[in-house]
């Protein structure tokens, strides 16, 4: 009840399009993005893996075909007849980012029962199961980034390595063991402990120039990494098997640090949420929908107990100045995506300078497939 109050009093839900996860997919739909290309070379894109989620969640709301047959003719782009990946992805360099694609291959195995789809799965499978580890057993983020575990990669891996085992491997303990160490060790070396959010990463050896000398962690929080981490919770949780209490306690220690880090004023986040305010600074949009989409699926699957509201409160109010103020209609049928970082490294010196001197990019599909995540969510609960 509390849900559809603050929804009625929201007179942007009303006046804007019945749906903005529809007007999202179909807007990137009509740009050609995630196609399996990129400025008009094929490409592995964990972009790409990002947008088919939720064009399958929304095809499943919808059973609009369109959303369906572009998964899996974008997904032919990149995987051959014989289950064959596209040559740009290499798994001698040991990145965990192409692997996002890797739970839409299992979808469409689900769906079609072509082996070709299994081949391809199998690929990243052995990957990730020689990706170099630091001692502790955390995975790599890529062979070129030594010893060092950022949030990132728990999205672009973990996900696709539960998904395998569900399906291939159901009896493999030490394969699920091994998905909650991930968690595990990521969580521990990157808390904040006084706001109890996460650093973006860590160098386990204590080399990179960045690394804290207590912990190895990176200098600052930054929105999307922060982002992927958490919907990689509540989208593992989703379909874990086993016991959920260490991601749970994850998700629950979170989720009130995320929304007591939001601005009071406008509800959203800063790009660096370690120093907000400071010049330079700004709200940054990607990191925005995907707290959005956490929170939101979150409380409605039952892992976060909203019972003061204040959960669902704090996701509405950001909602509401994202389609506000991040979403331009032109006219046309489609809307332009505003306000999102083309990238955040840890490949340099990972300070507050770096990330607020990063491009801010028009239509990135980080953002926009963020974007119909969290509108998938916030139109569940409506």
């Amino acid at each position: 009840m509390l849900f559809l109050a603050l929804l009625g009093a929201l007179p942007f839900v009303r006046a804007r399009p019945e749906s903005y996860a529809v007007w999202a997919a179909d807007s990137a739909i009509a740009r050609g993005q995630g196609n399996g290309y990129v400025d008009g070379s094929v490409k592995v894109s964990y972009e790409h893996g990002e947008l088919h989620y939720g064009l399958r969640l929304l095809y499943e709301e919808t059973g609009n075909q369109t959303y369906y047959d572009y998964i899996l003719d974008a997904s032919n782009v990149i995987v051959d007849d014989n289950g064959k990946i596209a040559s740009q992805y290499k798994p001698s360099e040991y990145q965990q980012d192409p692997i996002r694609t890797g739970p839409t291959f299992a979808y469409l195995y689900e769906e079609t029962g072509d082996e070709k789809w299994k081949t391809a799965m199998d690929a990243f499978h052995t990957q990730l199961m020689s990706q170099p580890r630091t001692d502790e057993g955390q995975f790599w983020h890529k062979l070129v980034y030594y010893n060092q575990g950022w949030l990132d990669g728990i999205y672009m891996g973990e996900i696709f390595y539960l998904t395998y085992l569900n399906k291939f491997q159901p009896n493999n303990q030490t394969a699920y063991d091994d998905i909650e160490k991930q968690f595990e060790l990521m969580y521990k070396n990157t808390l904040v402990e006084d706001t109890g959010l996460l650093y973006h990463g860590y160098d386990y050896s204590h080399t990179a120039s960045w690394a804290d000398e207590d912990r190895g962690h990176s200098p600052e929080v930054w929105d999307r990494a922060l982002g992927w981490y958490v919907m990689a919770l509540v989208d593992l949780l989703e379909i874990w098997p086993g016991d959920k209490t260490t991601f749970l306690t994850h998700l629950q220690a979170l989720a009130p640090a995320i929304v007591k880090a939001a601005d009071p004023d406008t509800g959203v986040w800063w790009l660096v949420m370690s120093q907000p305010g400071r010049e330079g600074n700004y709200f940054e949009s990607s990191g925005s929908v995907m707290f959005v989409y956490a929170l939101l699926k979150g409380v409605r699957l039952g892992y976060l107990q909203d019972t003061d509201g204040s959960i669902l409160a704090a996701a509405t109010k950001a909602y509401g100045y994202i389609v506000d103020e991040w979403v331009t209609d032109n006219g046309d049928g489609t809307f332009d995506w505003q306000n999102t970082v083309e990238v955040g490294s840890l490949s340099g010196a990972g300070d507050y300078d770096y990330y607020v001197s990063v491009d801010v990019k028009v239509n990135d599909l980080k953002g926009l497939a963020a974007f119909l995540l969290a509108s998938v969510e916030f139109e569940k609960l409506a």
